[in-house]
């Protein structure tokens, strides 16, 4: 693959993550009954980042959960090898809660629609929103990000690359074409 084009850099995504955590206070009209929940694998470290930053803003932290969707993909055969399951781990109980799902990108909506299945079969959240620090588009299921981070339009033939700190030791977005 080949790199073409930087297009976050890491105050950049700080920048967007902080945007981002003011407008779930807002549109939750503050912080009570939510709960951050980040897709497992880069979703988890955005969501940490956004609870610190709205303990930052409201000086109250928020819940925090992880969830595995492994299980729940559309895309899973028997026909390869066993797929890795993680744990799915919520501080408590999501009944009656606004949930804020947590990824990095949103491409065709498929993860999300299997991160929404996930939640509801730990309980019935009052809601369900979506925050995603890139969308770039190409939606094959009725599905939008609440919170947006960077809007990235890409063809078919890219590859959009979230790196995190936490897991890659740089924080960069980046487009790769295949």
């Amino acid at each position: 693959m080949e790199k073409k084009a930087n297009v976050m850099d890491g105050s950049a995504m700080r920048r967007a993550i902080t945007r981002i955590a003011h407008e779930i206070l807002e549109r939750n009209k503050g912080f009570e009954s939510l709960m951050l929940v980040g897709v497992k694998t880069r979703g988890v470290p955005i969501a940490k980042r956004l609870q610190e930053r709205i303990k930052e803003i409201e000086s109250v932290e928020v819940p925090i959960g992880e969830l595995d969707i492994t299980l729940y993909r559309d895309d899973l055969t028997h026909e390869h090898s066993e797929p890795q399951i993680n744990e799915t781990n919520l501080q408590e109980s999501i009944s009656g809660k606004k949930i804020v799902l947590i990824d990095d990108v949103l491409y065709t909506g498929r993860t999300v629609r299997a991160a929404m299945d996930a939640v509801i079969d730990q309980g019935r959240p009052s809601q369900i929103q979506l925050a995603v620090l890139v969308d770039r588009g190409h939606r094959e299921l009725p599905i939008r990000a609440d919170f947006i981070g960077k809007n990235i339009p890409t063809s078919h033939e890219e590859i959009v690359t979230v790196d995190l700190e936490e897991i890659d030791h740089q924080d960069a977005v980046s487009i790769y074409q295949k």
